[in-house]
């Protein structure tokens, strides 16, 4: 079995094509992970998510700092694993935030029940905490593993 480096463009184009991913953050030396459905926005070199209140919310507005990975998985000799390094980053329904929220709502529209599963659960009541956010990536890295198959 070989094991390659990604380079950083090999990276980038796992994340444009791939919708789910484990969500890393921390809060007083407590690690959490969680998957979440993101897109990759190849313009602002970041990732866009949305999520109810809850503990991942509020653990990022403590502690930005977070990690993602990313998986492509064929079976265990044939796989391809992404890090993502970065900042959490609210995007509020302010004037300000206005046009990368309408970037972010247009990017998760290009994918078909986009809402999924994130919103799945969210009931009326719910909706009014729905927070988007974006990471913005600092650095990531890559490998991929394959087998001979012969």
């Amino acid at each position: 079995m070989l094991v390659h480096e990604l380079t950083a463009e090999q990276c980038r184009e796992i994340l444009s094509r791939t919708h789910l991913a484990r969500l890393a953050c921390s809060r007083a030396d407590q690690p959490y992970v969680v998957p979440v459905s993101f897109t990759y926005d190849r313009g602002t070199d970041s990732l866009f998510s949305f999520a109810a209140v809850g503990q991942k919310i509020h653990w990022m507005r403590e502690n930005p700092r977070v990690c993602l990975e990313i998986e492509d998985v064929e079976d265990r000799f044939h796989w391809t694993t992404v890090v993502v390094f970065g900042r959490y980053h609210e995007i509020d329904d302010s004037p300000e935030h206005r046009e990368i929220r309408h970037r972010a709502l247009h990017l998760f529209q290009q994918r078909a029940e986009w809402w999924l599963p994130g919103g799945a659960r969210v009931g009326e009541r719910e909706l009014q905490a729905i927070v988007v956010y974006r990471i913005h990536i600092e650095s990531l890295t890559g490998r991929r593993g394959a087998r001979d198959r012969g």
